[in-house]
């Protein structure tokens, strides 16, 4: 049985916005490099998984441009050995606070994200989303 003070910490670290998931002693992922990147360039975030730096190695949410002030949500891809342990979740996070704050609108074609906007009203990303 947890303790009170054990339960509002777990319930502290659910609520965190820090993107690196090695940071949260309930993670099940243990290496410091679990961070979300933001690639601009390539109009994606990604977290690098494994030792490697190849697709299958990495965790992906892909988006593109509709207009300057409107973006598509395309996919989320997470390797199989990885899922389950909020990866996805945390790239969804990511992709929605940026839509957030550069008070962009997204149209999201992916259903992984619209299932993560759904679940999580309370982070206010629905005024965002067109469909």
């Amino acid at each position: 049985m947890l303790s009170r003070n054990c339960l509002c910490n777990l319930r502290r670290a659910q609520r965190l916005t820090a993107v690196k998931l090695s940071e949260s002693p309930f993670c099940g992922l243990s290496t410091e490099a679990h961070r979300v990147i933001h690639d601009r360039q390539q109009r994606c975030f990604v977290v690098r998984l494994g030792g490697g730096a190849g697709p299958e190695d990495s965790a992906v949410l892909k988006y593109s441009y509709r207009t300057d002030r409107h973006v598509q949500l395309l996919s989320t891809v997470v390797p199989e050995s990885f899922r389950g342990k909020g990866v996805a979740a945390q790239l969804a996070k990511a992709a929605l606070d940026f839509v957030a704050e550069e008070q962009l609108k997204a149209t999201i074609s992916c259903w992984y994200i619209k299932k993560y906007v759904k679940e999580n009203p309370h982070h206010g990303y629905q005024a965002y989303i067109e469909d």
